[in-house]
């Protein structure tokens, strides 16, 4: 069950960031789940990372217009450029989560078409588990100012 600020109810005050990963191979889910696991959030020491693992974009956008959705990490090496779609369709999104591309050519064109468009950062893999670690915990940081944000302005 959700809660209105999109974090799941946890026992002791935790809360949680829920990250949605599309198109990403085994290997490379295995390998961020095992970082944002081990990884000290910059929300605080009470979060914790909620991963679900996603095929397509239509399964992603099908999750993220249900459920509030933080972070989604897309594979550009699996899907190509099916992450421009989802950054369209995120605009319509009210609450939309940050887009987080990964690729292993993560060159600067691709950094800087990714940002110009609107996602959040590009990650280059093989993941390196400090640069992860900081970019997910600075998405998860704004994701959270956000959702506190609007739950403010409706107050």
């Amino acid at each position: 069950m959700w809660l209105p600020d999109g974090n799941f109810p946890r026992a002791s005050g935790h809360t949680s960031t829920p990250v949605a990963l599309v198109g990403l191979n085994a290997e490379d889910e295995r390998a961020l789940s095992d970082i944002l696991g081990c990884s000290e959030c910059l929300c605080g020491p009470t979060c914790d990372w909620n991963i679900l693992a996603a095929d397509t974009v239509d399964s992603v956008l099908e999750t993220v217009r249900r459920e509030l959705v933080g972070i989604v990490v897309f594979d550009h090496d699996g899907l190509i450029d099916h992450w421009k779609e989802l950054l369209d369709e995120f605009s319509a999104i009210p609450h939309a989560p940050l887009l987080i591309v990964t690729s292993r050519l993560a060159d600067d064109r691709l950094w800087v078409e990714a940002l110009n468009l609107g996602a959040y950062d590009v990650l280059s893999k093989p993941f390196d588990r400090a640069e992860v670690s900081r970019i997910a915990g600075l998405a998860c940081a704004q994701w959270h100012g956000r959702q506190a944000a609007a739950m403010h302005s409706a107050a």
